[in-house]
């Protein structure tokens, strides 16, 4: 039998189907990821995997552009950038959503407390008044005790209800499993794409970065960009998701 560069030519034919296969396995899994990474910018319904509670979205869902948040009720930066995301939701009318997950940070000792609170006011229609109610009190209930927490967490309710809520419903809720189930469906989502602190946005599957103090940069579904050269904060963030939202609605 004929050597091919010390291998016989069976050998040569193996290795060469090995490699083939290597190569069509490490497509597949890249394709499979992009896939995986895919289903997580799409607005999630109501389910049994998310306790039957469907993503929480700010702005009409039917927007053509959709932004993915990941934040804490514990988390400072969260609060502190809640107006000027709300603002940009109504200012852009329609043409943006922001759709809420929760990432709760372990060190955060009330943080589960509230997203659970945030969730069972959700359950009678107040999820975004009591969300901003969370972010616009945090310095009262970051570091309550228990009881103390359940009464603040308690008058919350009643106050962005406007006394219409059933209180004793929402009480039950904050300790169900389904509220549980969604705080955790989020959270497995977050782990999946890596979310590495909050508030984390995301637009066409890549993250807003943060706290790109050397500039950052993010490239859209049609082919453009945006960049910036500092971190933002404040009104500077309104400003960079407008102008998101411009470029990726533009011709």
């Amino acid at each position: 039998m004929k050597k091919f560069r010390g291998f016989s030519a069976v050998a040569a034919v193996i290795i060469v189907a090995i490699v083939g296969l290597l190569v069509f396995a490490t497509i597949m899994i890249n394709n499979n990821s992009e896939k995986s990474a895919d289903r997580y910018n799409a607005i999630y319904e109501a389910s049994d995997d998310n306790g039957n509670i469907a993503d929480h979205v700010k702005g009409d869902k039917e927007a053509p552009v959709l932004v993915f948040e990941y934040a804490d009720y514990q988390c400072p930066g969260c609060a502190s950038i809640n107006p000027y995301v709300n603002k940009a939701v109504e200012e852009l009318d329609g043409k943006l959503a922001v759709v809420y997950r929760s990432m709760l940070l372990s060190y955060h000792q009330n943080a589960t407390a509230a997203a659970s609170a945030a969730e069972a006011a959700g359950l009678q229609g107040y999820w975004k008044a009591y969300a901003d109610k969370l972010f616009s009190t945090q310095a009262d209930w970051e570091d309550a005790d228990g009881s103390e927490r359940t009464e603040l967490f308690n008058k919350y309710f009643e106050e962005v209800s406007g006394g219409k809520g059933d209180l004793e419903q929402f009480k039950k809720d904050i300790a169900s499993a389904r509220v549980s189930k969604k705080i955790s469906f989020d959270m497995d989502i977050a782990k999946k794409i890596d979310v590495g602190g909050t508030p984390a946005f995301y637009v066409d599957g890549q993250l807003i970065s943060w706290s790109a103090k050397n500039g950052g940069k993010v490239y859209l579904d049609n082919g453009k960009t945006v960049s910036w050269d500092s971190a933002r904060s404040g009104s500077a963030f309104t400003e960079l998701l407008k102008e998101i939202v411009e470029t990726k609605l533009s011709e």
